[in-house]
């Protein structure tokens, strides 16, 4: 009896370096989703050399620029954030709240600084999510039963979408070479 309960002993403390190694395993995957490239390109090539002529063009029967597009998402992945951090968070307007008021940059440098807002943003929850100090499970206070978990997961399914929906204007305007 006493090997028994020695062996079920010996099991539970190799079980524990297992379990926190899959927590550091799927902290490092979540945080590498708002970079990868592996299934499809990401954003940093979609952004790449979009020339400035055609950034605020509208492609025939698409309702969004490649701006809106890309503040669209660095917006909506700054409110996210916030929500998961911020307990005096403030909701945006919605809808427009999370959408540029113009097709178009505003000016020449508009377009570079939402480029490394959103590279900053990007960096700022892959760390929020390797923090083994954030709990991805347990409901954000301030929330409605949301958790980091749920938010990421979310800011991931956003991302990819309108990641398509810029590429698909990048085509039509004639601005992306296939690789």
């Amino acid at each position: 009896m006493a090997t028994k309960t020695k062996n079920k002993a010996q099991s539970k403390k190799r079980a524990s370096p297992s379990i926190a190694n899959h927590d550091k395993t799927l902290r490092r995957q979540l945080a590498e989703v708002f970079t990868w490239h592996e299934a499809h390109v990401n954003w940093k090539s979609a952004l790449a050399d979009l020339p400035a002529e055609k950034r605020g063009l509208r492609p025939e029967g698409l309702p969004h620029s490649a701006w809106e597009l890309l503040e669209h998402a660095r917006i909506t992945q700054s409110d996210i954030l916030d929500f998961c951090l911020n307990p005096k968070y403030k909701p945006l307007e919605w809808p427009a709240g999370y959408w540029p008021k113009t097709p178009a940059p505003p000016d020449g440098f508009a377009w570079e600084k939402s480029i490394r807002l959103f590279e900053a943003g990007s960096r700022a929850m892959a760390q929020l999510i390797e923090n083994p100090g954030t709990d991805l499970f347990t409901k954000i206070p301030h929330g409605t039963g949301q958790t980091v978990l749920r938010e990421v997961v979310l800011l991931a399914d956003h991302s990819a979408y309108h990641l398509g929906q810029f590429l698909l204007v990048r085509r039509l305007l004639g601005a992306w070479k296939e690789t």
